[in-house]
């Protein structure tokens, strides 16, 4: 995979190194890469991902899960049993019509993990796929989101949409894939009713090269979006962004930039050096 530019983020209630320490003995060829009182990184299956010591303000939920791509029965069944642990079962493991062997569960951090049993051919060799389901007040507006992404991200791929039957959901999706910036994601509304939605539970991490990238994403986001701090903004879909210069850690190795941080609404990189 190229390098990954776009990083999901899970909010944790003071414990992301002990939750990415309880992935890093389950998911196979996983680690924690640096870890601060703040964030811990961490790449699982060759996803980076990102942690939050954020305490109880927010929490995970199921509009964002993850999609873990098992190519064989006795992998999926290994996770399966060790997220199971203290967690909570939403669709067991069992065979459906889009699978031989999928589940879908929550575990104990609150983090949602879909299991399917397919081929990392299918997801461009990404093992786990971040997964969008638009339910609650966003209920049916899968498909216009995924116009509006095609219109953000400079290198955006459709690659596949299957929608719900005519007679239960009409032109509502039930799952799509696509590729924004090299990194594959799928969305879907949900069949089921909820009464959640997007949160900044789980947000999604841009690394941009320049002042001109962080303005493009910041631009089009916050438009009928909203603005959040430091560097946080929401789209008009409620997604929860962050648009971060690349080398963010680096910069804030200074105590002074840090004191401009905690001003700014969108992270302007000359104020922070």
């Amino acid at each position: 995979m190229e390098k990954q530019t776009i990083i999901p983020s899970i909010w944790f209630d003071n414990n992301a190194e002990e939750a990415f320490l309880y992935y890093q003995s389950i998911f196979p060829n996983s680690s924690i890469k640096k870890s601060s009182p703040v964030v811990v990184e961490a790449n699982l299956s060759g996803v980076n991902f990102i942690g939050i010591n954020g305490g109880n303000m927010f929490q995970p939920n199921s509009s964002i899960s993850f999609m873990l791509i098992c190519e064989t029965q006795e992998e999926i069944e290994h996770i399966w049993k060790n997220l199971q642990r203290n967690g909570k079962v939403l669709m067991s493991l069992d065979e459906y019509p889009w699978s031989k062997c999928y589940g879908w569960i929550i575990d104990r951090y609150h983090v949602s993990w879909q299991l399917y049993l397919g081929k990392l051919n299918d997801v461009n060799q990404q093992k786990i796929v971040p997964t969008l389901m638009f339910c609650g007040p966003q209920q049916g507006k899968c498909q216009d989101a995924l116009n509006y992404y095609e219109t953000i991200f400079p290198n955006f791929k459709q690659e596949g949409i299957l929608k719900y039957d005519e007679n239960f959901r009409p032109n509502q999706i039930q799952h799509s894939q696509f590729v924004a910036n090299n990194f594959t994601m799928m969305a879907m509304d949900s069949g089921v009713d909820q009464d959640f939605t997007f949160t900044e539970g789980i947000s999604l991490t841009i690394t941009c090269k320049n002042q001109e990238e962080i303005d493009f994403y910041w631009n089009h986001f916050t438009k009928n979006g909203e603005e959040s701090r430091c560097g946080w903004c929401k789209d008009k879909f409620g997604v929860s962004w962050q648009i971060v210069p690349e080398n963010i850690g680096q910069l804030l190795q200074n105590p002074k930039a840090q004191e401009a941080l905690m001003k700014m609404n969108k992270i302007i990189i000359s104020d922070l050096i």
